[in-house]
């Protein structure tokens, strides 16, 4: 169950490996054509291989993104790239509550993530800082995804990145006039309908082009009662300022609305069995349990537990994301780029809890519910300015930028009520009129990073780039109501180095490698981090004792590529260390704060390899496999020095240690399709890896479809089908999604989620 209080193309290519500059993650859509290969055939429109850079780092274009059912989340589509897990338990990988993605052992808020270099903060669910991808923009409207499984470039915008990090780019307008309509139906009721018209270059306007697009989504769950749906708006302008460089505009809303599955133990999917969830239509049944857990007496069949199930659970969010970035050329040696931008969100996250009453009840002739329903509401108010400058000097290319933000987050916890004969509210709609609010906070976090590289070609076949970076992030808290809490936490490291080369030892193959070092800053919320005690005596701790989680990774490796085959291996060690971590003590729903802990430094090692070898110039075959083995280095001690939590020598949480992923992709003639295996260890979601252990599993998805060619009304049309859950697999998508916990023997913690069933999905496409 949702715990609002956590921590925490064509179908022929699907291996995109490439690197970013070592200079600016930013410039990686300039370096991009470059890498190109000479001989461009239908393959290798959607690989990009990266030649001369330093770090790991893949890209997935929107062909391949194309390939995935409408609406799947580009988490999900990245899912196959080396050094990646990726969980959900819906068909889309977009449902947030359930959406987890680890990276090298790097779970999802120790990862970073911006779009068209904007920051999208650390993407956990409740965001304090940032939005999800799958709220950020449509999915039709992203136009490649750049994963590096480092710490990623020094200009990143994030201060999270102390795993790998996302980098989202959009799609941009075309030159000519025209547009696209997307229809898609398929299980669950699901339909989403997606339009987009482009203006085409505006000669008038001095070659001002734009889009504006709309995509409307909607579906039933898979299981138990209630709908998942979703609106967005995207726009973009782009404004040529001459053969100098573009000035830009974009906005984004979204507008989600999904309600939620009820989180499980291994001892409920035993009884209960894996179709079970909430009550939803079944108000009675809700009350009843509801009532019998106020009263005292016997729980309704099959209630083992007042937490077997609510009545629903729903997340509620209004996102508008806004600004503009300029990208000039200043001299044929300087180049300029700056952004700003704007982020708005209002959410609220809800459950029925049958643990408060609504007020009146028991009293004679009341109307009152024995439940009611508690949020968590979010308010967000960001903004901020990135800005780099690049300067060519002969053999050396130095850059230098920073990125600042002013992040206001309120948030409060706050109780409705209901009604006994039926439910007067909709979970699907924000709540207002609460009977109690139990606590909430003002937060204010200024941030401030700066960095500065050079990369020095030294000969034409070696070259390597050092710089460092600086962060400075103040989080701030004013009590409204609740436990009074006040003061200032800082996180700040003025250098933090990274360091880089490639060596070109023949035209078909490069070494490279690395090491960076990396810093995540203290958060700020009521239900995560130093504040989530909701205890003055924390704070106080935190701001004078404890530092902020740090890491050191190495990486080296090797690409290869010839005209038929590509691939990279690489090896890597992080040290991570201050790492800290917080463990539910009880029903999430509860409400009680989780009790943040030092464990320690983690060691992680391992190996990823990929390739792609293009049989014929019809099909291809892709494979990646990842070796990780991360471990806790030390056991959690109080402040006595005694062991309260064993996990010395312990596999760290939600890693599994092998991972295979292979595809097998084919297009000619107009016809295309791929099928795609994915094998995922086990994977722990206790600490002490006592119990609480997912098994291994092996998935398979298909994509088939055809594009209609020549003139005519089948131009630009395209039709295409995907089954996700290929063979019906019945297994554990999401573990932890109630918290991680020390250990679980018995198999009660309500922290894991099935997967959907095999699900079904037709589209049709229509460019004009």
């Amino acid at each position: 169950m949702k715990n609002h209080l956590m921590l925490g193309a064509a179908a022929g290519a699907l291996l995109i490996v490439t690197a970013a500059p070592a200079f600016s993650a930013e410039t990686a859509a300039d370096a991009a054509p470059a890498a190109a290969p000479a001989e461009n055939t239908d393959v290798d429109a959607v690989i990009v291989i990266g030649q001369g850079q330093s770090r790991q780092i893949q890209t997935l274009k929107d062909d391949a993104i194309g390939l995935e059912a409408a609406g799947t989340s580009a988490l999900k589509a990245i899912d196959k790239l080396p050094g990646v897990t990726f969980q959900s338990a819906d068909a889309f990988g977009a449902y947030e509550w359930s959406a987890r993605i680890s990276i090298r052992g790097f779970n999802q808020n120790q990862l970073g993530f911006t779009l068209d270099g904007v920051p999208l903060g650390d993407m956990s669910y409740g965001n304090h800082n940032g939005l999800h991808i799958s709220r950020a923009i449509a999915s039709e409207n992203i136009g490649r995804v750049d994963l590096a499984q480092g710490a990623g470039a020094l200009g990143t915008a994030s201060t999270s990145n102390l795993g790998g990090t996302l980098q989202f780019f959009s799609r941009d307008p075309q030159s000519t006039l025209g547009g696209e309509i997307d229809v898609t139906g398929g299980s669950d009721s699901m339909h989403r309908v997606f339009g987009r018209f482009e203006t085409g270059e505006i000669e008038q306007l001095g070659g001002l082009r734009g889009y504006v697009s709309i995509a409307d989504q909607k579906a039933d769950k898979w299981k138990g009662g209630g709908e998942q749906k979703q609106r967005q708006y995207d726009a973009k302008l782009v404004m040529p300022l001459g053969d100098r460089g573009e000035l830009s505009g974009f906005y984004h809303r979204s507008e989600r609305r999904e309600q939620d599955y009820q989180d499980m133990s291994f001892e409920m999917i035993k009884r209960l069995g894996r179709d079970w969830d909430n009550t939803q239509p079944n108000w009675a049944l809700a009350v009843a349990a509801a009532r019998a857990y106020q009263t005292g007496t016997a729980l309704p069949a099959p209630f083992k537990t007042v937490d077997d199930a609510y009545y629903a659970g729903a997340g509620v969010r209004d996102d508008d994301l806004y600004g503009a970035a300029l990208n000039l050329d200043v001299t044929d040696h300087i180049k300029l780029d700056a952004t700003a931008y704007q982020h708005k969100n209002k959410g609220q996250g809800l459950w029925y809890t049958p643990y408060l009453a609504s007020p009146g009840f028991g009293v004679a002739g009341s109307t009152a519910a024995p439940l009611s329903i508690r949020t968590t509401e979010y308010d967000i108010d960001r903004g901020g300015i990135i800005a780099g400058l690049t300067v060519d000097v002969g053999a050396h290319r130095l850059s230098g930028g920073f990125w600042h933000e002013v992040n206001n987050f309120n948030q409060a916890r706050r109780f409705y009520a209901e009604t006994a004969a039926a439910p007067s509210r909709d979970p699907l709609d924000f709540q207002d009129n609460p009977f109690f609010t139990q606590w909430q906070y003002r937060f204010e976090t200024k941030t401030t990073t700066g960095h500065l590289e050079d990369e020095w070609t030294i000969s034409d076949a070696f070259k390597v780039n050092f710089g460092f970076k600086s962060i400075k992030v103040t989080n701030n808290v004013k009590t409204v109501v609740g436990s009074a809490l006040s003061g200032q936490i800082e996180s700040k490291d003025t250098f933090l180095p990274q360091a880089g080369f490639v060596w070109k030892i023949s035209p078909d193959l490069e070494a490279f490698g690395g090491y960076t070092e990396n810093m995540g800053a203290f958060v700020s919320a009521a239900t995560a981090g130093p504040f989530g005690s909701q205890s003055q005596t924390v704070v106080d701790y935190v701001a004078k004792t404890l530092k902020p989680e740090s890491s050191k990774t190495f990486e080296l490796g090797a690409r290869y590529r010839t005209q038929r085959f590509q691939g990279v291996a690489a090896v890597y060690h992080v040290a991570f260390d201050n790492r800290l971590l917080a463990a539910n003590t009880a029903s999430p729903i509860l409400g009680l704060p989780a009790v943040l802990s030092n464990v320690g430094s983690v060691e992680t090692k391992g190996v990823e390899l990929a390739g792609t070898f293009r049989l014929t110039d019809a099909w291809s075959l892709y494979g990646a496999y990842t070796y990780n083995d991360s471990k806790y280095e030390d056991d959690v001690l109080d402040g006595t020095g005694k062991v309260t939590v064993r996990t010395k020598g312990k596999t760290v949480v939600n890693t599994p240690k092998n991972i295979f992923k292979g595809e097998l992709a084919f297009d000619q003639a107009g016809f295309f399709g791929k099928l795609g295996v994915a094998y995922t260890d086990k994977r722990y979601y206790t600490y002490e890896n006592v119990g609480g252990q997912a098994p291994s599993t092996t998935v398979a998805d298909l994509t088939l479809g055809y594009r209609f060619e020549g003139e005519g009304w089948g131009k630009g049309l395209e039709v295409q089908a995907n089954i996700t859950n290929l063979t019906d697999k019945d297994y554990l998508s999401t573990i932890g999604s109630g918290g991680f916990v020390n250990s679980d023997p018995t198999g009660e913690a309500m922290t894991v989620l099935p997967a959907p069933p095999r699900q079904f999905y037709l589209s049709v496409k229509k460019k004009f």
